[in-house]
């Protein structure tokens, strides 16, 4: 083991949660910090947020948790999610548990988050001391704190709603609403418009233009939940 001390940034709200108290007991250096994103940093091109079972089933439905992991990957190369807790409880939280399973899907699919699960907070303490002392095994750089600038959550949704779009995916997104500046103009450009977009091109943009203009057949729609009917390669034109 490296002769240095290990160290990572704990925000300061997790104070209370037990696991900065496990990682000092495990020999790493703690500095408390009110961190705009993420709960913990472990690199410098890595943060973590950690969340409890019930915390995520909360963010889930208050929108929070795409915003708090939107703002992740924009800062971190390398970011993680850490869900703690028993999945068992997800029954208890929610009528219906694919939203749960539907959610850390889109997290690892959408965003391209890591996600690590742990039974409690001293097995938390044991994953962050492991991503820390990896960093410093493999590279010999020190935790570099750098200040990073929150983005604004209705842009972040806007871009979301664009990501979603069949065949535009992320790097389109920013594309196009750094062109359009809003939704909703994005949605009215026409395949001209469109297509002058760089990455997307003529056949791309009147395929979407054709989705997008194609009324629905007169058939019932039953409400789906978070994975039903859902199709791999409905991202891809």
């Amino acid at each position: 083991m490296s002769k240095e001390k290990i160290r990572i940034v704990a925000d300061e709200r997790e104070r209370q949660s037990g696991i900065p108290h496990e990682l000092i007991r495990m020999n790493v250096l703690v500095d408390f910090k009110q961190l705009d994103v993420g709960d913990y940093l472990v690199a410098p091109d890595s943060a973590v947020e950690r969340k409890s079972v019930r915390d995520l089933m909360r963010s889930i439905y208050d929108g929070r948790l795409f915003v708090q992991c939107s703002e992740l990957v924009a800062h971190y190369s390398k970011p993680i999610l850490i869900i703690e807790g028993s999945t068992d409880s997800v029954q208890k939280l929610t009528d219906n548990p694919m939203v749960f399973y539907g959610a850390l899907a889109s997290l690892a699919l959408d965003f391209r988050l890591a996600i690590i699960h742990t039974a409690s907070k001293e097995h938390t303490a044991k994953v962050l001391f492991a991503l820390a002392h990896r960093v410093l095994k493999d590279n010999k750089v020190g935790l570099l704190l750098r200040k990073v600038k929150k983005g604004n959550s209705v842009n972040i949704q806007q871009l979301s709603i664009l990501a979603s779009l069949p065949g535009v995916g992320d790097k389109l997104a920013v594309r196009l609403l750094k062109k359009f500046k809003t939704p909703i103009k994005v949605l009215n450009a026409s395949t001209a418009e469109l297509a002058r977009i760089e990455g997307m091109g003529y056949a791309r943009a009147s395929k979407l233009r054709k989705i997008l203009d194609t009324a629905q057949m007169d058939e019932k729609i039953e409400p789906q939940t978070a994975l039903d009917g859902y199709d791999a390669d409905s991202n891809k034109i």
